[in-house]
């Protein structure tokens, strides 16, 4: 029995369906082998996909990361679904690389998030579909061996020669893919704060460069909370060099809503200001969705949590920012009336709005360039 035997009744499925099956036997023997090859596995369906729905278009290069990144795959596969791939090609990455712990337990949680995922594929595109769950109790066990681990899969799928074969079933599949899709009811994996911390914000730290213990911290005791006990804990908080605190992360499971811990990381965050004169950047996070409040502008989703480079030179930018009130602009640079007031909308835009972004809409001819020009040097110095 395998988790996904039911992938075997679709042809077009055979290439992606053996690599999971197989991903799925050497869990317990070899988890970093099993982890390549859910990578390999949703890589090999990743590309079927763009070889049978006329809504994919090749990018310019057909590795994993590129095809994943398209807006339209996004938006054909969903951002919660979008995000459990990521984590199999990060976690694959991992893998390959010897970079990171690999444990059984993350290597199950890539299996599972593979099934949700040709599941979807299934739904969409065969010509049968029955539901299946992901059960932990299919997967294979046994006792470790004391002999080479396993070695991935070395096949590749030529993508070019996939597109040429599945040609002339582009249209049927796409059609089927759009009709089925409405009617597809996403799958959640509701796991634990704790779980979530594990697999998939810890994977985004270090992802980001972060050491655990060194510059990353979890479970940070911060006296002075309005609470009985009086005290908190902070579930990361993220430093400098220096020790200092550059960031706090707020932690919630995959299917709570993040800003349900603005509150309580907001207290946190005055605490720490209160003692270091510095208040910390904060980042809300249930492992898909993450927000940040950097106390500059309003909170805003972001794609990752920051490095520590990164988040220096934000703190550093800061010291540097300077009033867009009275900049003053050549007569010989930018002299027209309506270049001026282009450049002066656009500063106080930056200035006493706060907005990070600004669009000049002018006519051809009328002399755009200058004036953008000018406007990204303000936009730099407001930002520092």
């Amino acid at each position: 029995m395998s988790n996904f035997r039911f992938l075997l009744s679709e042809p077009g499925f055979a290439s992606f369906a053996e690599v999971a099956i197989a991903a799925e036997k050497i869990l317990h023997i070899d988890p970093a082998a099993c982890i390549l090859n859910c990578r390999r596995s949703m890589e090999f369906a990743v590309k079927w996909m763009y070889s049978v729905d006329t809504e994919l278009e090749m990018p310019y290069q057909d590795n994993l990361q590129s095809l994943m990144s398209r807006e339209e795959f996004r938006a054909i596969v969903g951002n919660d679904l979008w995000q459990r791939m990521d984590f199999i090609r990060k976690k694959g990455n991992t893998a390959a690389h010897n970079t990171g712990k690999i444990t059984e337990a993350v290597a199950m949680l890539c299996l599972e998030n593979l099934h949700i995922f040709l599941d979807f594929v299934a739904y969409c595109y065969a010509d049968t579909y029955e539901e299946t769950k992901f059960d932990s109790a299919l997967v294979p066990t046994g006792e470790r061996i004391a002999t080479a681990p396993a070695e991935p899969r070395n096949d590749e799928v030529d993508l070019a020669a996939l597109i040429e074969e599945n040609k002339k079933l582009k249209e049927q599949l796409t059609a089927r893919r759009e009709e089925q899709q409405q009617t597809y009811v996403p799958k959640p994996l509701d796991i634990s704060e704790y779980e979530t911390r594990k697999f998939y914000i810890d994977a985004m730290l270090e992802d980001a460069g972060w050491t655990e213990g060194k510059d990353w911290i979890n479970e940070v005791e911060l006296p002075g909370m309005p609470n009985k006990s009086e005290v908190g804990f902070a579930d990361y908080v993220l430093y400098d060099d220096a020790h200092k605190p550059l960031a706090i992360i707020e932690a919630k499971r995959t299917c709570v809503d993040v800003s349900k811990g603005r509150q309580q990381a907001e207290l946190y965050a005055d605490i720490l200001e209160k003692e270091y004169k510095r208040r910390p950047a904060i980042f809300l996070t249930n492992g898909f969705e993450t927000h940040i409040i950097d106390g500059q502008y309003p909170e805003r989703k972001c794609a990752t949590i920051y490095s520590k480079r990164d988040l220096e030179k934000m703190f550093n930018l800061r010291t540097m920012r300077i009033s867009l009130k009275n900049v003053m602009v050549k007569k010989n640079i930018a002299g027209r009336y309506y270049q001026k007031g282009a450049i002066k909308a656009v500063c106080d835009a930056f200035d006493k709005k706060n907005r990070r972004k600004a669009l000049l809409v002018m006519a051809t001819g009328s002399g755009k360039t200058k004036p953008s020009l000018l406007c990204a040097m303000c936009c730099c110095s407001k930002a520092g």
